[in-house]
This record gives structure tokens, C-alpha cells and sequence, in this order.
């Protein structure tokens, strides 16, 4: 299938293919299924009141303590050259130290020019995604080493997997972005790892997609390969952001050098920086929720204020990861009471700035099985009564994150679809009061055969992809099949079924011979 033969949408300087939206249904049990698929999920929006654990006066408390924190102890910011542009801004740059110390006024000055909305372009404008206000955005996992279906098991991260995730990421409307490498594929040398893998992803789908940051040079290919893939000038790009980097903190209070690097290297180009601290309360932060949660903020506004730093107006996202660990074993415990309540007041704090809000879909499982979905149900509640905007590891996020799990990616996928159905507005046309239907069946009747039924049945409600609403004797006569067992098959059949999106002969013939020609010059350098 060429590109002529999808409509042409202009989009700003050049025109980009659109894809023509098929619907796909997905199957539960052995029947077809209607709800999975639509493109209707390719924009949400979420308007249903945000939930709230912290008043006004605990807000204002949390705020103000996380500025003490930054105004007397400070930051380690290990990086000189990112010490003096905090410097030339009116930071305290302790000489001789790694230390930062940041005025109160200084940060909140900086943060005043983060836009409160923005987006982010994907090669095909119909994937371009809405980010801040009400807008909900959902990304795929990230960065796990391992990878797991129930043939194969638990294994190390390698290409062919990372390839077949992405497709699924591809496969999918309520997956809106990629997120990073949904696994790491180590057995591509680190030195070249990224100009694979970003190929990949520009060809494999056309969604927006992320780069790491983990040296100056990576990001500066990411750049240029996210530029290529959508065909455009650097100067259009600058306008319209088309790459986003996660920006972790080094819990407690430190920023790193290839963060840093990242955060100038992306933001100085218009790109979009997502500041997420990983702040597990008992191990790298205080063990109360509240505690941690000042200390997020206050590394979240620290590495926010830098973004602005280097360019004013420069897009970015307030990230809150905030959870506790088990205290018998300090492994990290997620879809938690505590998580929800460190999401929901993430939320809070994040539109008292004005500031987009990033969050994760999370669960400490290390199967497919009853707490893997409780734990992301609840993360999923967390995250959309606390006002999340952008969504990472939204699918397929298993054993802590340590491992991609195929099955579970398609169970999340069925989670979200669901989310996105219950944040529909519900329809009080008058045709949906159905007046007419109760006054046809009147007292004592049925509504299986009115022309109100007839006209609607095939999708009225959300048809799920895993749940089995067979009877007990029909299941059992299909060989008592479990949501794992469903998931396994359909995870397959989407394979089979994907379509590599349609790309320009042309863009792709560059983007091979940038890649020949980086991994010719060595890629970037490593230690092994």
C-alpha cells in the first residue's frame, strides 16, 4: 500500500499521509467483539470532576515545604555547565560543590512560562496528541530488561521482542504514544542500540515517540531521526514538538549529567521534557506519603525551573512517581492505597502550577493474574480521578516494571478502552431518553425486539476483549479457557493482523543512510 492511497491532510509546512481508520474489533471468549479497535479512542478528554486528598491548607503546606527544601538544602547538580546556566538565572551555586540552591521567587518565576498545553506531533497527524487541560493520553511500557509470554516465559530483552511490542503499540487506538524501548533489546550493542531502535519505531509506527536520555549524542541522533521520520526542516520541528525525553532525578535531591545533557539538548530545540522524580517513601524519600511527596514536588520543580532556563516557554510535563516499598523486604509496592494517594495529590500540585501532570499505570505482579489487574485497577482510578494527562507504561507493565509481558499488555489495552467508555459523556438526546421504546412496550414488556434495540444493539455497550460471558456449561465445553489463556491468543491474532503503517520511500531511504552513516562513525561510545 503506497501513501497516495490515504487522504492528504495539509499540516503546516508539508503535507504527511494519513491513515484511513479501519474497525477492527477484538475477540473475548470465541465471539466477535465490537468494542476494540475504534478509532474513537484516538483523542480522549477527561471531564468528570478530579478527586482531591489534599485541602487547600495541606496544598499550600506541601508547596511551601517543598521550596524550603530547595531554598536551604538545595540540589546536587552534576553537571558545571548546567551549574552555570543555573547560575547566570540567579541560582546559588555553592563553588566547589555539586550544591544548587534555588530562590523561592526564582522558581516560581520559572515555572510561570511552562505552557499549560501543548502537542506533540507524530508523522501522521491523526496520532498527533493533545497534551494538558482535560486531554488523557496514554503511552506504551517502557524500558523494562525483561520480556514474557507464557510460551516462552521469562527471558532478557532482544529485538525480535521489542519489535513485535511495538507493532502491538502500533495495533492498537487507545495507545496513543510509544512510551521508550517497551523492552530493552540487549542484544543489539549499546553503542548503536538507539539508531535501531528509533528506526524502528519510525517504521513500525507512526505514533509519537520518546528518547532516552543517556548522553548528549543520543539525544542529538534522536533528534534528527524524529525530524527525518516526519519529513520536515528543523525549523518546523522547533515549532511543533515531535520527541519527548523522560527526565528522572537521582532521589534524593540530585540531578545527574546525561539527565542534564538531555534537558538542554531537547529543550533548547522546542522538545518536550517530561521531569518524573522516582520517589519510593521508605528507601529514597521520606517514609510518610506526604514527606515523599514534598520531595517530589521539590525535585519535579527543580528540573522543571532548568527546562525554562534554558529556553523560555520550552514544553514540559510535571511527573510524579511516588510509592512505597515493602518495609519486611524494600522491593517497591505499586497500585497501592498509598500510590493512589500520592497520584491524586501529584494531580493537585501539578494544576496549582498550571503544569501538564505525568503519571503511570502500575502493579507489582509477577504474572497475569488477579493482583496484576487489581493493582492497575486501581492505578487507573488513581490516575484519572486525580487528573492525569499523560500516561506512562500504560500497557503491558508487569513485575514492577522489570518485565514486558505480552498477555498483559492486551488486558491493559482492555482496561483502557474500558476507562476511555466510562469517561464518555453520556448521551440525553432525546432519542437516548427512549420515550418512544417505553411507550411501545409499555408495563410488563421486553425491549429485545423494539426498533430503539434493533438500531443500536450491535453498540450499545462496550464490548471487552478478554472478559467470557459464556455460561458455566458452555465454558467449561470450551475447556474452562482463563483471561490469561484469551490474552495469549489474541495478543497473536493482533500480530498476524498488523499493517506497517505507510512511510515515504523517500524518508525512509534517508533514515537508512543516516543510520548506515552514525553507526559507520561508532555510534556513540561505550565502556564495553
Amino acid at each position: 500500500m503506497s501513501e497516495n492511497d490515504f487522504p492528504q491532510v495539509p499540516q503546516s509546512d508539508t503535507d504527511a499521509p494519513v491513515e484511513r481508520r479501519r474497525r477492527t474489533g477484538g475477540r473475548g471468549a470465541d465471539r466477535p467483539r465490537k468494542g476494540a479497535g475504534s478509532s474513537k479512542y484516538l483523542n480522549l478528554v477527561n471531564t468528570i470532576a478530579k478527586s482531591t486528598v489534599l485541602t487547600e491548607e495541606a496544598l499550600e503546606a506541601i508547596h511551601d515545604a517543598s521550596l524550603t527544601i530547595l531554598e536551604e538544602i538545595g540540589m546536587d547538580v552534576i553537571l558545571p555547565e548546567a551549574r552555570e546556566r543555573m547560575k547566570a538565572a540567579g541560582a546559588d551555586v555553592m563553588p566547589g560543590t555539586d550544591r544548587v540552591r534555588f530562590d523561592r521567587g526564582l522558581i516560581m518565576d520559572m515555572i510561570s512560562s511552562v505552557p499549560s498545553g501543548f502537542t506533540m506531533h507524530a508523522r501522521n497527524p491523526i496520532r498527533n496528541v493533545q497534551i494538558g487541560g482535560n486531554n488523557l493520553v496514554f503511552a506504551q511500557i517502557a524500558s523494562a530488561p525483561f520480556v514474557a509470554d507464557r510460551e516462552g516465559g521469562r527471558r532478557a530483552g532482544n529485538q525480535e521482542d521489542y519489535r513485535k511490542l511495538v507493532k502491538l503499540a502500533q495495533s492498537y487506538d487507545i495507545i496513543h504514544t510509544t512510551g521508550g524501548y517497551p523492552v530493552e533489546p540487549i542484544d543489539i550493542h549499546a553503542s548503536v542500540r538507539h539508531l535501531n531502535c528509533l528506526s524502528d519505531m519510525v517504521k513500525l509506527t507512526d505514533k509519537v515517540f520518546h528518547c532516552y536520555s543517556l548522553g548528549q549524542q543520543r539525544n542529538i541522533d534522536a533528534l534528527e531521526i524524529a525530524r527525518i521520520g516526519r519529513g520536515i526542516t528543523a525549523e518546523q520541528m522547533e515549532r511543533e514538538p515531535s520527541l519527548f525525553t523522560i527526565i528522572n532525578t537521582s532521589s534524593p535531591l540530585r540531578l545527574d549529567g546525561p539527565m542534564l545533557q538531555g534537558i538542554m539538548e531537547m529543550s533548547s530545540r522546542n522538545q518536550v521534557v517530561v521531569v518524573t522524580p522516582f520517589t519510593l517513601a521508605g528507601a529514597m524519600a521520606p517514609v510518610t506519603i506526604a514527606g515523599a511527596v514534598v520531595q517530589q514536588n521539590a525535585e519535579a520543580l527543580a528540573g522543571i525551573a532548568f527546562t525554562q532556563m534554558v529556553r523560555r516557554g520550552a514544553p514540559a510535563m510535571y511527573g510524579g512517581f511516588t510509592s512505597n516499598v515493602d518495609m519486611k523486604t524494600g522491593a517497591p509496592a505499586f497500585g497501592t492505597p498509598e500510590y493512589m494517594k500520592a497520584v491524586i495529590a501529584g494531580g493537585q500540585l501539578a494544576r496549582r502550577y498550571g503544569i501538564p501532570y505525568r503519571t503511570s499505570n502500575t502493579n507489582a505482579s509477577n504474572t497475569l493474574d488477579a493482583q496484576a489487574a487489581y493493582e492497575s485497577a486501581l492505578s487507573l482510578w488513581a490516575l484519572t480521578q486525580g487528573g492525569g494527562n499523560f500516561i506512562m507504561h500504560s500497557a503491558g507493565w508487569s513485575e514492577g516494571g522489570l518485565t514486558a509481558s505480552f498477555e498483559k499488555f492486551i488486558l491493559d489495552v482492555d482496561m483502557l478502552q474500558m476507562v476511555a467508555e466510562f469517561l464518555t459523556p453520556l448521551d440525553v438526546s432525546e432519542d437516548a431518553l427512549g420515550l418512544d421504546a417505553v411507550r411501545d412496550v409499555g408495563p410488563g414488556g421486553h425491549y429485545f425486539g423494539t426498533a430503539h434495540t434493533l438500531s443500536r444493539y450491535e453498540t450499545a455497550f462496550y464490548s471487552p476483549i478478554l472478559s467470557d460471558w459464556r455460561n458455566f456449561e458452555t465454558w467449561t465445553e470450551a475447556g474452562r479457557p482463563t483471561t490469561y489463556d484469551h490474552a495469549n491468543r489474541v495478543f497473536k491474532e493482533k500480530l498476524n493482523e498488523y499493517e506497517k503503517p505507510p512511510l515515504d520511500p523517500a524518508i525512509e531511504e534517508e533514515l537508512d543512510a543516516f543510520v548506515a552513516r552514525r553507526k559507520a562513525e561508532g555510534g556513540v561510545p561505550t565502556d564495553f
